[in-house]
């Protein structure tokens, strides 16, 4: 996966967030689902043929307490939420 800075419009990205809180998955999860469905729609019939699969692995037991470890990305990205909102006052 490559990492780069897209400029999203405030209201896709609302709506992208709301989607990831209701799944439960990621931002960057639900935004690539997203685009992949918009470029398979775009593509026609043949490219949804050819979708790409997520192999699913077992890693065992964790080592440490995810939950706690999650908390701190999601706490930081809540913090920049409201950073941005309080911009556009």
């Amino acid at each position: 996966m490559v990492r780069t800075t897209l400029a999203i419009a405030d209201d896709i990205l609302r709506e992208l967030k709301t989607l990831a809180h209701e799944t439960g998955v990621s931002l960057t999860r639900v935004a690539n689902d997203v685009l992949r469905a918009g470029l398979d729609r775009r593509a026609g019939p043949s490219a949804r043929r050819r979708r790409y699969r997520n192999e699913v692995a077992d890693l065992g037991e964790p080592r440490v307490d995810l939950d706690h470890a999650l908390r701190i990305p999601a706490r930081l990205e809540d913090e920049e939420t409201l950073h941005e909102l309080e911009q556009h006052k």
